[in-house]
């Protein structure tokens, strides 16, 4: 092998950076373990537990955690760094939100009584049902079909006050369409925008936010989150925008102060001295000192620092409207010190309802300021964001970023009355939305008439789309329907790492086992070739910020068996050059150098299949497809080159490698079946159970998941064994139609319900919920409440453990694209064996073996899925499945045609003479990588998450299957479709 320097240093490099980037996760592993058994040490309750744990890590944020030598990393650095878990490992809530298209649509059209245009949007709803188009697109649909004499433009629509200066009377439909379609897009930013400031609040680690496409729908991803009921309601409730007048910070200066001084007996001094030491640090005489400088001496003569609640939380003082600076983490600390009764009871008469709240907290920054606001009696705001018909990012006279705003008349009146009275009094005007204020700006000029106002200061450009993005949300409000959902608890996702690794740790002893019995000395390079593959694998994933989820790890170990295959290959080539009589080292080097086509042909058909699902898949499916893409590339790196590097090592040395040991020497050396003469015989047996298979899919039809047919799905956890008739007889009762079955153990359930499928609000969600609590209760615990139940993965971990939901629409785009990702892939298959093997009739037998591999495995699961004891529904997972079995049979079948094309090619066909000698050449490695492929998936089935099991189900019958069909459906199809299939030699005759 030539640069064998080159390949050793970024072998080196590469496991060093692999190394360095997994660091992070342990020491991010061990810090959490840390924080887990303080809190655990000093409360017995879970919450308080909770609570004291999320502190600690809090303080840590800006600590020095971790020193490598050539660098030092705080806590919020490691966590950045560490590999992020997915959902169903770390448990919280990933959401696809839908902002309704139909709500913009009527308040653009100032919520229009015209019965055209209310006409169409009904029209609209329905056709969404099954359709793939955007909900404007069927509106204008539906609206062209009934339209008659009306017009877009029509006053009674779109040409109204509001859009006056867009919209005229004259425009026709083809001219008003992209203008709305301009404002829908216009306002889903607003709302994605509002959506990502409140996820800011949440506290996740790799919180993930983007938008579908231009549907209206948002995909929110929030590993971690605990609370999933508030997060739900949170993301769900219409945006709040509001104006408020504002205290100047040095009105409140005293009352601050004041409070300090009420405090002091109410803190438990010792803790807070505690917390104060550690996470400040700062000297006794600095905060004293601070304390003065910051709000006045008041005549406090206190100096120890155990006894300044607020003022040992102060960082900074009044500054305009800003109270006080505090860091991000003391924010529910000083917020429940202002609340309390007796600092409240310190206002005077005229600030006794003032409203704190919280600035934004800007970017790499740990602090936040303090807003106090002029609240009223009823709390509610002198002007609210409805009043908003437009917002805009511009620029002010001196060219720097700036926001232009425009309110209807209603609106302006109230602004001008606002504006006048802050110029006066010289204050300002707080712009809040969903209680965090965003800008404070003052006014310079006087009473603002007319409702057009210019919003400047020191803004970035960004700054400013953002808050121009915020005043527009409050124009339109839009409700944000949860049309898809899954909620996994942390207790569940941490029973899914656990059976997760002990499946990965069986499967890879295993393997590495196998290799050494079967290859012998050889089988070791392998297995360190693979060991350092997997090191690579977790490195990449956790350097490009990848999230692992535990079809993702299904993807690594599946790559563990498949990664074998390309050794194999090597060392069956190896084998067949030696018993040609070639030296160790000759013969290594033309091993290597026959197998390479196999290998990089067998890969790339599986990597295309895998890219399908990426591109295709949502969530843990495109965590499988992730994981499974660099386990490819990382397994050719190794095979390739570290294995070589390790042969050619051992080999220089002196000493001979015999690349089998005693029990496999001469193992297939002298088989010979004619495979070509029983094809007959196979397309009779692959004919019959394709026909069986397509019986049963017809007459019995398939478990399809909620995934294809919508619905809500819960996984509960009893403390007893239960019976899912008796439950299913309960659930039926009260939801008319509902499916019980058991999952795993027998105290676990799987339940369906259709109940109300297709309302999607959160009051929808809740009733649901709360009518399963209520069926369920005689199989619960006496006593246990709705909460608990919820929280199913606490203490006790009884309860809901996981719940997904489907709508129908959602259920129908996901059936269409997982059948355009199965189809795409054969597509895709079909070209690039044409491409790389020149001959139709290869792709035609590749595409056919795949046709016969997916309708079988369909046909299993269609027989099957009322008997198994576990769940064979027809889900995103399956399709993986199914896209991995095309894979991996496509991966099969190269090897064996590869070999075809390289004997044929120096002896022709010769009426499949030569195909059967370059077949029964492969059959060695075609049974080992098969077989190694099998016992991994086979100890994940037995030892791995119930989860994950209908999917490795599918995966065993598709290898089998797969296996089958290489040999047997593939080869026997393109021999049977050549021209010239030439002259078998006499002595076959």
């Amino acid at each position: 092998m030539q640069n064998k320097g080159l390949v050793k240093l970024f072998a080196v490099l590469f496991g060093l950076v692999s190394i360095y980037q997994l660091s992070f996760t342990f020491k991010s592993n061990q810090i959490d373990d840390q924080a887990k058994e303080i809190a655990a040490s000093k409360f017995d309750d879970p919450a308080q537990r909770s609570a004291e744990e999320a502190r600690y890590l809090d303080s840590l944020n800006t600590q020095e955690v971790f020193n490598l030598g050539i660098a030092k990393y705080t806590y919020t650095d490691v966590k950045e760094k560490a590999m992020n878990l997915g959902l169903d490992l770390k448990g919280g809530i990933n959401v696809i939100l839908e902002i309704s298209v139909k709500d913009i649509l009527k308040g653009l059209a100032n919520y229009s009584k015209d019965p055209v245009f209310n006409k169409a949007l009904d029209d609209a709803s329905e056709l969404q049902k099954n359709s793939q188009n955007t909900y404007v697109d069927d509106f204008f649909i539906a609206f062209d079909k009934i339209k008659g004499d009306s017009k877009l433009a029509s006053p009674d629509i779109f040409a109204n006050r509001t859009l006056s200066e867009e919209i005229t009377f004259d425009m026709s439909d083809d001219q008003v369409k992209p203008i709305i379609r301009q404002k829908i897009d216009e306002s889903i930013v607003s709302a994605f925008e509002v959506l990502r400031k409140r996820i800011d609040k949440f506290g996740v680690t790799s919180p993930n936010i983007q938008r579908l496409g231009n549907s209206g729908r948002i995909l929110v991803e929030l590993p971690g989150a605990k609370d999933v009921e508030r997060v739900k309601k949170l993301l769900q409730s219409t945006a709040q925008l509001e104006f408020w007048d504002v205290y100047r910070g040095e009105e409140l200066g005293a009352f601050l102060m004041q409070a300090n001084e009420v405090l002091k007996p109410l803190v438990d001094n010792n803790s807070e001295k505690t917390e104060t030491n550690e996470v400040v640090g700062d000297t006794i005489d600095e905060v004293d000192s601070k304390i003065k400088e910051l709000i006045g001496d008041l005549g406090s003569d206190s100096t120890d620092v155990a006894v300044n609640p607020i003022g040992n939380l102060l960082r900074g003082g009044a500054n305009g409207p800003i109270l006080g600076t505090f860091e991000a983490k003391d924010k529910d600390l000083v917020m429940s010190y202002l609340n309390k009764p007796q600092v409240r009871a310190l206002l005077p008469a005229e600030q006794r309802y003032v409203k704190f709240a919280w600035g934004i907290q800007a970017k790499d920054s740990e602090f936040v300021d303090l807003y106090a606001l002029k609240g009223n009696r009823d709390n509610v705001p002198e002007l609210s964001g409805a009043v908003i018909t437009d917002a805009r990012q511009s620029y002010n006279q001196t060219g720097k970023p700036s926001v232009s705003m425009q309110m209807n008349a209603k609106g302006s009146k109230i602004w001008e009355e606002m504006t006048g009275r802050a110029f006066a009094q010289q204050s300002q005007i707080a712009i809040v939305l969903d209680n965090i204020v965003y800008s404070a700006p003052g006014v310079t000029t006087g009473a603002i008439s007319g409702g057009n106002s210019e919003i400047s200061g020191s803004f970035t450009l960004n700054e400013a789309i953002d808050l121009a993005n915020v005043l527009r949300a409050g124009k339109l409000p839009a409700s944000a329907d949860i049309v898809q959902a899954d909620e996994v608890g942390p207790s569940l996702g941490q029973e899914a790492i656990d059976s997760g690794m002990k499946s990965f740790l069986i499967a890879l002893a295993l393997v590495l086992v196998w290799m050494i019995m079967y290859y012998g000395k050889a089988g070791i390079a392998a297995n360190i070739a693979l060991l350092f593959n997997i090191l690579l694998i977790f490195g990449v994933l956790s350097g490009l910020g990848a999230v692992l989820t535990l079809p993702g790890l299904a993807g690594i170990v599946l790559t563990v068996g498949m990664s074998v295959d390309a050794n194999v290959l090597i060392f069956e080539r190896i084998r067949e050059e030696l018993q040609k009589g070639k030296g160790q080292k000759e013969a290594v080097k033309d091993g290597f150098a026959n197998a390479l086509s196999s290998i990089l042909d067998a890969n790339i058909t599986t990597i295309l299949t895998a890219i399908i699902l990426f591109v295709f898949g949502t969530g843990p499916i495109k965590g499988f497809a992730t994981t499974l893409i660099i386990g490819i590339l990382t397994s050719l790196f190794t095979a390739i080159f570290i294995t070589r590097l390790l042969i050619d090592w051992y080999v220089g040395k002196g000493k001979n490698l015999d690349f089998s040991t005693s029990f496999t020497k001469g193992l297939f050396k002298n088989v010979n079946i004619d495979f070509i003469k029983k094809r007959k015989v196979s397309y009779v047996v692959s004919g019959l159970l394709i026909l069986l298979s397509i019986g049963s899919l017809l007459t019995e039809g398939l478990d399809q998941g909620i995934d294809f047919v919508g619905g809500r799905t819960y996984q509960v956890r009893f403390a007893q064994d239960v019976s899912p008739e008796e439950v299913n007889k309960d659930l039926n009762a009260t939801f008319g139609s509902a499916e019980v079955k058991t999952i795993g153990s027998a105290n676990q359930l799987k339940i369906s319900t259709k109940y109300k499928v297709d309302e999607n609000s959160a009051e929808a969600d809740e009733e649901v919920q709360s009518m399963l609590f209520e069926s369920l209760k005689p199989y619960l615990p006496k006593g246990m409440d709705y909460e608990t139940f919820v929280d199913g993965s606490g203490e006790a971990k009884i309860g809901k453990m996981l719940s997904s939901k489907v709508s129908p629409t959602i259920a129908d785009d996901i059936k269409k694209e997982s059948f355009w990702a199965v189809l795409g892939s054969l597509v895709v298959v079909f070209l690039y064996i044409l491409l790389r093997f020149k001959k139709w009739q290869f792709s035609l037998g590749a595409v056919a073996a795949v046709f016969h591999d997916i309708v079988i495995v369909l046909g299993v699961y269609s027989l099957l899925h009322k008997f198994m004891p576990f769940s064979m529904e027809i889900d995103q997972a399956f399709i993986a499945a199914i896209l991995t079995v095309i894979g991996y049979s496509l991966n099969d079948t190269v090897v064996v045609f590869d070999r075809i094309r390289e004997v044929t090619n120096e002896k022709g066909f010769r009426g499949g003479y030569n195909i059967n000698s370059a077949i029964n050449s492969t059959l060695s490695r075609t049974l080992n990588t098969s077989l190694t492929t099998l016992v991994v998936l086979i100890a994940m089935f037995t030892f791995g998450a119930d989860s994950l099991r209908g999917l490795l189900f599918a995966l065993i019958v598709g290898i089998v299957v797969g296996t089958y069909s290489s040999i047997f459906i593939a080869t026997p199809i393109m021999f049977d479709t050549l021209n010239d299939k030439g002259e078998a030699p006499e002595e076959k005759k």
